[in-house]
């Protein structure tokens, strides 16, 4: 299916010091499209970490006739924010926060893009992210983070892509410089969710739980969940953040294509009722996977 992508989509948030920027990927053709917002993580790079980056995702779920809305976040190093800007360095909550603005402000982004009017599908809406995005999706999925509650009920499903875990095991760094990702409870994390991993991301400089740490959010949370590991996979789940780029240590476009085509399926599956993730998660080799109902 042909794609168009918009760039950049510009929102004025009251109060963030920055206007909110987004990226629209959508497909030329169709109606009652169903949304992905997708929240990019927090790598060496300086500019995957934005509405730049995740083209092989964003392309992807947006040819299998999603419509993909990409901001970029304040903790990007392309908007290289002052250090003591209210919420630095990560902006845990105002990552989530843009997620759910960008839902109110559908109207607004239709009359930006207006190939877009009357094509969206505003009950089917879902959430991804990759690393730190993975935890702005688990924000939104019913996850808290010292005791606050970041929950979007309009969002139907999630999938996490090399998310983050528990409190316990986490380095001596990210406990001195990141003092959120001490207290996540995945308790109210009721959101349907695709929980992704690689069974060789060890992290070793987020946690000393190794890879299993990336499951967390499958076996802590309440179902229904889903998990998908892959074989081999490593951080960049085989190169997921874009093409060809450096910081994906294990890339593999196998791989990618196994994220890609999984991925597709588990959100066709919840905000479709298709049995495609069922049928999908069957057949294949280089991963497993789980499901708690």
């Amino acid at each position: 299916m042909t794609v168009f992508t918009v760039s950049p989509v510009v929102l004025d948030i009251p109060g963030r010091p920055v206007d909110l920027q987004l990226k629209v990927s959508a497909p030329t053709e169709g109606s009652e499209l169903p949304i992905i917002l997708l929240s990019h993580g927090q790598g060496y790079s300086n500019h995957l970490s934005s509405l730049n980056g995740y083209a092989p995702l964003a392309n992807h779920w947006a040819e299998q006739g999603f419509v993909v809305l990409q901001p970029t976040h304040l903790s990007s190093r392309t908007l290289n924010l002052p250090a003591d800007t209210p919420g630095a360095p990560m902006f845990w909550k105002q990552r989530a926060e843009d997620m759910s603005a960008i839902i109110d402000r559908l109207d607004e982004i239709e009359k930006a893009v207006p190939q877009l009017q009357g094509r969206l599908d505003r009950t089917k809406i879902a959430v991804a992210g990759h690393s730190m995005g993975g935890h702005t999706a688990s924000l939104l999925l019913g996850m808290t983070t010292e005791g606050v509650s970041l929950k979007d009920e309009r969002i139907k499903a999630g999938v996490l892509l090399g998310s983050t875990g528990r409190g316990e095991g986490l380095t001596d760094v990210v406990k001195e410089s990141y003092a959120f990702m001490l207290t996540p409870d995945f308790s109210d994390m009721t959101t349907p969710a695709l929980v992704v991993a690689g069974d060789k991301d060890a992290s070793e400089h987020l946690t000393v739980n190794g890879p299993e740490w990336h499951m967390d959010p499958f076996y802590l949370a309440p179902g229904p969940k889903d998990l998908l590991v892959l074989e081999g996979g490593e951080h960049g789940l085989g190169g997921v953040s874009g093409y060809d780029v450096a910081e994906t240590t294990d890339e593999n476009p196998e791989r990618v294509a196994t994220v890609q085509r999984l991925t597709t399926a588990y959100l066709r599956s919840r905000l479709h009722g298709t049995a495609d993730w069922q049928r999908e998660a069957s057949v294949g080799v280089g991963f497993r996977v789980d499901s708690r109902p």
